[in-house]
């Protein structure tokens, strides 16, 4: 289960409060960086994703128990990367694509593998791909994703 997760944007207070929107929840103010926001569910699994500068970097820390440090980069963050989440939504597929067209980010509705699920690729500030799954998609997916259907999928 993942309890949180973070992931880098040019203006993190807004999306923080676009990802709190899609989860009806709240965004607020999150350190460690100056001017990181989290977006938060306000679910039974403190889901919370934490929205961090796009110039800003999370380095291995030292030996002792700090085992992280953050600080600025020294790199242009590239526009896109292997990174993605899918995430659980009570709104409609409708909300979600109208939440992306509001801010001018992609947000398309997709099928995955072989039709075994859909999502709504959500592109946070067209560079960051989050799937949003509604209700209907949940219990797609959830369906599809058992143990048994990807040992099938490992064994092919």
């Amino acid at each position: 289960m993942i309890f949180h997760a973070s992931i880098p944007a040019n203006d993190p207070k807004h999306v923080a409060q676009v990802l709190a929107e899609l989860w009806g929840g709240f965004a607020a103010p999150f350190s460690p960086f100056p001017d990181a926001w989290m977006a938060v569910a306000g679910d039974d699994r403190g889901s919370i994703i934490e929205v961090y500068p796009s110039d800003q970097v999370i380095t291995p820390g030292g030996a002792h128990e700090d085992s992280v440090s953050y600080g600025a980069g020294t790199f242009k963050r590239p526009q896109y990367s292997a990174f993605h989440m899918a995430i659980a939504t009570k709104l409609s597929a409708g909300d979600v694509i109208a939440i992306g067209e509001r801010e001018g980010w992609r947000a398309v509705r997709c099928t995955r593998g072989n039709n075994f699920f859909h999502v709504i690729e959500l592109w946070i500030e067209n560079s960051t791909m989050l799937e949003f799954l509604t209700p209907e998609m949940q219990a797609e997916y959830l369906a599809f994703a058992t143990p048994e259907n990807f040992k099938a999928i490992a064994a092919a």
